[in-house]
């Protein structure tokens, strides 16, 4: 495996490179992504593993309600269509520029987010107005709403020519004692849950501590390569049975989804729908979890469409 970061520690820079390389083909770009950050070729003929598989759910699947769902504004209106609408946190506006964001309208505590960010990053989060520098957050947001919209650089078909904007949302607060906002991500397939992350201790721009579960919320001996541990218990929410069943209403129209859920004072809050974890460059120890997952992901008819 290279690890490029340490060669090109600029992300600027590297991002110029991957948009000055847009005109190398998708599953080219994809055989290539994969070499350099796993170190070894992918298999797109026959692909077993789940890191395998979501290249392969890049290149060759296409749902337009995929392009809804990863937009953190409009897949609101996906969850309410399912008659989830009660598990969105509140929103209190979309702006298509950093200056439409009128200050003085928004709570003394509330998070801004790029509707198409991802990773954890693209997100403000702001605690007391009265103290903030908000003209530093104007420039932040300016970043996002003047980022790359042309060719994915992981070649991720659903963000292509998306308009990137910005949501305020309510912000959620949490007991820092106890791992702060627990993130806990259902993957599910063809709409069953088989597999969670539980992420706790989040730090914005930094790692967080980590771990890998199966449906009955049993911790697997399974690590993430280039993340912090989950070294405390955490405990199985008390809605957790509950979390599931949302988790499989909203993915089941999809082959595989991973749907973010929080669960805070026994309330359930969505978070959002990623379909290319990672952009499906994860390296897992044991290296056998990403064959387990494979085993879990059916793209049927639409693999190895070449």
């Amino acid at each position: 495996m290279i690890d490029y970061k340490k060669w090109i520690k600029s992300r600027r820079v590297r991002l110029a490179i991957l948009t000055w390389l847009s005109f190398i083909p998708d599953k080219l770009m994809v055989l290539i992504q994969y070499k350099i950050k796993m170190g070894f070729w992918p298999n797109l003929k026959n692909p077993k593993r789940f890191t395998e598989k979501l290249q392969c759910y890049k290149l060759f699947y296409r749902d337009p309600t995929m392009k809804i769902c990863v937009d953190k504004y409009d897949v609101r209106g996906y969850i309410e269509s399912l008659g989830l609408g009660y598990i969105l946190n509140e929103c209190y506006g979309v702006y298509n520029d950093a200056d439409d964001v009128d200050f003085d309208k928004l709570p003394n505590q509330f998070v801004l987010k790029d509707t198409l960010g991802g990773g954890g990053i693209s997100v403000i989060i702001c605690k007391d107005k009265s103290h903030a520098d908000l003209e530093s957050y104007r420039a932040v947001m300016r970043k996002w709403t003047h980022a790359h919209t042309g060719k994915s650089f992981g070649r991720e078909w659903v963000y292509e020519g998306r308009k990137h904007r910005i949501i305020a949302e309510k912000y959620i607060k949490s007991d820092e004692s106890k791992g702060g906002l627990i993130d806990y991500k259902f993957f599910c397939f063809d709409g069953n849950f088989e597999f969670m992350y539980v992420i706790s201790n989040r730090q914005l721009g930094g790692l967080a501590s980590f771990g890998i579960y199966d449906k009955n919320f049993n911790r697997l001996p399974v690590i993430r390569k280039n993340e912090n541990q989950l070294n405390d218990c955490t405990e199985k929410p008390s809605n957790f049975y509950e979390m599931v069943k949302i988790a499989e209403n909203i993915s089941e129209k999809f082959p595989e989804a991973r749907v973010d859920l929080y669960s805070q004072n026994g309330k359930i809050l969505f978070g959002e729908i990623t379909f290319f974890s990672g952009s499906g460059y994860i390296s897992f120890e044991p290296d056998s979890f990403d064959f387990e997952m494979g085993e879990k992901f059916d793209l049927g008819k639409y693999l190895c469409k070449y």
